[in-house]
Order: C-alpha cells, then sequence, then structure tokens
C-alpha cells in the first residue's frame, strides 16, 4: 500500500475518531518520500508507516497529543504506529499549531503573504513537501490556504528563476568541448553530468514543477508528461564515452527546452538551434539569451533589479544549508542583498 493511501485509512479509522470534537487540520505533508509518492518497499525501512500531521490551534496541542498518543493501537494494518526515525522512535502522529509548524518548515507562514525574500529562500523540496501530499480534513481552514499560496511562483518571480537556471546552463555549456579537447573525458563527462542536471531542472520548472531534491530529479522528470524524449537525450549525455557525443545529446536536449519555452510564449521567442561558441569548434544553445529575453520581460523592477544568480538552490548545492530555513535565508539574503 503506498504511505499516502496508508497515513488516509490511519487518518479515517484511527485519528478522527480520538479528536471527534476537536477543530482541527489532518494532512500528510512535509518530509517523506510517500508525501511526494515516490515511495517504493524500500522506504518502509525507516520512518515510514501510518503517519498523520495533526494542527490544532496552539493553547490545544499539549492535551490533543497526549489524547491521541494514549488512544493509538500498537499496529494498523500490521505495521507499528510508533517507528524509527533517525535512530529514535516517534509516534506516526505529530500534533502542532499550523503556524508554528509553517515557520518550522519555511521561515515564515505563508497565510501572512510573501515577499520576494521567501520566495526565494525556500528549497524546493520544501516547497514541493508543502504544496503536495494530501490534506485529509481541513477544518482550521489553514492547510489549503498556506498551500494554494504556495502552488507556484508568482509569474515575474517564475521568469526570473527560469532566467537563472539558463545562466547556469550558459556558464557552462561549452566546457565539455573544451575539456575533451585537450583529452580529459573524465572532466567533460562530470560537467555534462552536472548540465544534465541543469536540464532537469529547468525542464521541471518550465511545467510548473518544484524539482525535487537529487534523490528524486530522475523520477520526478520521468514522470513529466512529453519528457521521453527529453531523457533519452541527457542519459545518452551522461553516458556518451566521448565528447563530441556528449555535446550531441546536450544540445538536442537544449533544443527541446528551448521550443519549450517559446511555447509557454513567456518571453520574446528565439531561435531554438544550437549554434558555434564564438569561433570555438563547440556547440552550445547560448543560455544567456534566454536568460536575457526573460528577464526582460519581467515587470516588478525589484526583480528586474536583482543579479541573475536564483533562488537558494541555484545559489548553493549544500544539504546544510538546503535543510535549515534560517541558513536558507541569510544565505539568499546576503546573496541578492534583500531584506525581509
Amino acid at each position: 500500500m503506498p504511505g499516502i493511501e496508508l497515513s488516509r485509512a490511519f487518518y479515517h479509522e484511527v485519528v478522527a475518531p480520538l479528536v471527534p470534537r476537536t477543530a482541527h487540520s489532518a494532512a500528510l505533508v512535509g518530509p517523506g518520500s510517500e508525501v511526494l509518492a515516490f515511495d517504493t518497499a524500500r522506504s518502509a525501512d525507516h520512518d515510514w508507516g501510518p503517519r498523520v500531521l495533526l494542527f490544532v490551534p496552539g493553547e490545544q496541542v499539549a492535551e490533543v497529543e497526549a489524547r491521541v498518543l494514549a488512544g493509538l493501537p500498537e499496529r494498523f494494518h500490521g505495521l507499528p504506529t510508533v517507528f524509527p526515525y533517525h535512530g529514535r522512535t516517534r509516534p506516526g502522529v505529530r500534533v502542532c499549531e499550523p503556524g508554528a509548524w509553517l515557520r518550522e518548515h519555511l521561515g515564515f507562514d505563508p497565510r501572512a503573504g510573501m515577499s520576494l525574500l521567501d520566495w526565494l529562500s525556500v528549497p524546493w523540496q520544501r516547497l514541493a513537501e508543502v504544496t503536495r501530499g494530501e490534506v485529509f480534513h481541513d477544518g482550521l481552514g489553514a492547510l489549503e490556504a498556506a498551500r494554494a499560496a504556495l502552488r507556484w511562483y508568482p509569474e515575474d518571480v517564475w521568469r526570473y528563476v527560469l532566467a537563472c537556471q539558463w545562466r547556469r546552463i550558459a556558464q557552462e555549456e561549452p566546457f565539455p568541448g573544451r575539456c575533451g579537447e585537450v583529452g580529459d573525458e573524465l572532466g567533460s563527462a562530470v560537467v555534462g553530468a552536472r548540465l544534465a542536471r541543469e536540464v532537469m531542472r529547468l525542464a521541471l520548472l518550465l511545467r510548473r514543477r518544484y524539482p525535487p531534491y537529487a534523490k528524486w530529479l530522475g523520477s520526478a522528470l520521468a514522470r513529466l508528461p512529453g519528457s521521453a524524449e527529453l531523457g533519452e537525450c541527457l542519459g545518452a549525455a551522461v553516458s556518451a564515452r566521448s565528447w563530441r557525443e556528449r555535446e550531441e545529446r546536450l544540445s538536442g536536449a537544449y533544443s527541446r527546452l528551448a521550443a519549450l519555452q517559446n511555447r509557454l510564449a513567456l518571453a520574446e521567442r528565439l531561435d531554438e538551434g544550437v549554434r558555434g561558441f564564438h569561433d570555438r569548434p563547440f556547440r552550445v544553445i547560448g543560455g544567456d539569451r534566454f536568460a536575457e529575453a526573460l528577464m526582460a520581460s519581467v515587470s516588478d523592477p525589484a526583480i528586474r533589479a536583482l543579479p541573475v544568480a536564483g533562488c537558494v538552490d541555484q545559489l548553493s548545492d549544500s544539504t546544510e544549508v538546503l535543510v535549515e530555513s534560517g541558513r536558507a535565508r541569510a544565505l539568499t539574503a546576503a546573496a541578492l542583498g534583500l531584506t525581509a
């Protein structure tokens, strides 16, 4: 049974009857492969089982938590209701106040409105964790409001993030060829794999999907409608034995995304073909062309004034930054010159 189905049944059959007269919301959101529907049999070896986040007003958290934990059965559908989590055990029901949970997970409460720093400092994984999963009951009216606020970037923020993603491609697109030209096929392969990752992220962003973290990135791309040919191009690029083949396969991927951006009409329509890199014998899409066109289509002067550096996922790959909202926020503010 997929984790989301297990948790839905757990809420309706066990948790809801324990709080019959308590105004509450309940969901499976936040961390966990089952929230993004990527759980498999392997996922059950840790922090997997009947789980529910139960939200109540702050003054009721302690009382409701005590009542629920006292009433939980030892097992549900043959699975324990207390299970391992990072070397410890914890019950599958967590009771909390909605605003406190949102601030813990995101660094702010989106129901109060969102600043530019709010949008750009939350990692894509966290945005996916809040907007995916399932709300089983929203008696407080808090969860759906928060999820609606975070569903997708405002138009100008979206254009900015896309522009920064094209800039990341532009910064390295001639390097697979340059490495290969001097006989460094290993270096070429490493850069080619980096570019493949940036293309995958760009494909998801163009289709209004928050890219998940590395473990699920390929799975997310594979579920994207119409992504089969792009996936074939990238698979061939990553497995290529020569820089020329690697460059050819990456070029095919770039052109597909250029065509997608043109179809979306987010910016000025541009030539979708690859071209030479100045007078050097390397083929590139010219990612900066697309970045510049997107920035030119932004109407918000505050966003147009930002350096084309990006959101926190584009600024840092450090897990220690991305999993801690305070660090992510501080880094983004410093890099982009933003204040809360």
